[in-house]
């Protein structure tokens, strides 16, 4: 009886987990779908789970069996190396410390890199020809600049962009949460705001980014993070997952993102939509 049982018993499910927002929602959602439709296989999803050393550590635990992360953050908050913007150097570092400390295995990227953005409102920057941040550090010296606490507090943040360009402000930047940042430039309370490469709102409104000419930002290429163990234990996991490397644009995680936010679709929905165009 204790035989039949255990032959009966159903193969433990891949959990697939992603941090608190909608980016990261989505992309796990992405992952699990592509293991059910490549493998066949239940997928268990935890996703929201929290920042990153919460996510961090659901892996290392065994809690979940990947999620998608972002190098630049990997090498500075769970690896506490300081900033680094030569992305070759992040990802053999990454590789091997995560192969050695903890028997992780990072995939290879799925195409876009959500770094920090400086965004100036497109009006100005064709007025100005305001192409890369030194247009903008030598155009003016007195910006107003709205930026999220985080990139206010982080030392791969504003410190970085301020050494790197000497760009000139106004006072101290203005601290907003970060959905509120998009409106406070389209209603002129800063002409200058410190986002993410890959937020929604800049696939729908009139803005630029700017080149960061001089590399100042460290890459945050994002890619899935899978327990080396598991890899072993489902030998078409490796390759399924490796069929999203690639396929993700900034444009694409872009829209994508503002399907979610702007659209108030499901990540499910959207996730589903992706993976049939792919």
């Amino acid at each position: 009886m204790a035989l039949l049982l255990g032959c009966s018993r159903s193969p433990k499910p891949i959990v697939v987990g992603s941090k608190n927002f909608t980016e990261q929602v989505l992309l796990g959602e992405i992952a699990a779908q592509q293991i059910e439709r490549r493998l066949h296989v239940k997928v268990e999803r935890r996703l929201n789970l929290g920042g990153t050393l919460l996510a961090h550590q659901a892996l290392t635990l065994g809690d979940i069996d990947l999620y998608p992360e972002y190098t630049g953050t990997a090498y500075t908050n769970v690896l506490k190396l300081p900033p680094e913007s030569d992305p070759g150097i992040v990802w053999n570092r990454l590789v091997t410390a995560y192969g050695a400390q903890y028997k992780l295995e990072w995939l290879s990227p799925l195409g876009f890199d959500n770094t920090f953005a400086i965004i100036v409102r497109g009006p100005d920057a064709r007025a100005h020809k305001l192409a890369a941040i030194g247009d903008a550090a030598r155009y003016k010296p007195d910006w107003v600049l709205g930026a999220g606490y985080e990139f206010a507090d982080r030392p791969d943040g504003l410190p970085l962009l301020l050494r790197a360009y000497k760009l000139g402000l106004r006072g101290a930047p203005k601290t907003l949460d970060l959905g509120l940042l998009y409106k406070a430039i389209q209603e002129n309370q800063v002409d200058m705001i410190a986002g993410n490469y890959t937020d929604g709102t800049l696939s729908v409104m009139d803005l630029k980014v700017l080149a960061d000419d001089k590399k100042a930002f460290p890459p945050y290429q994002a890619a899935l993070v899978a327990r080396a163990d598991v890899l072993k234990q489902h030998p078409g996991l490796r390759k399924a997952l490796e069929g999203l490397s690639g396929k993700i644009s900034d444009e694409t995680m872009r829209k994508m993102n503002y399907e979610v936010d702007g659209k108030h679709r499901t990540a499910p929905e959207v996730a589903a939509e992706f993976l049939k165009k792919m």
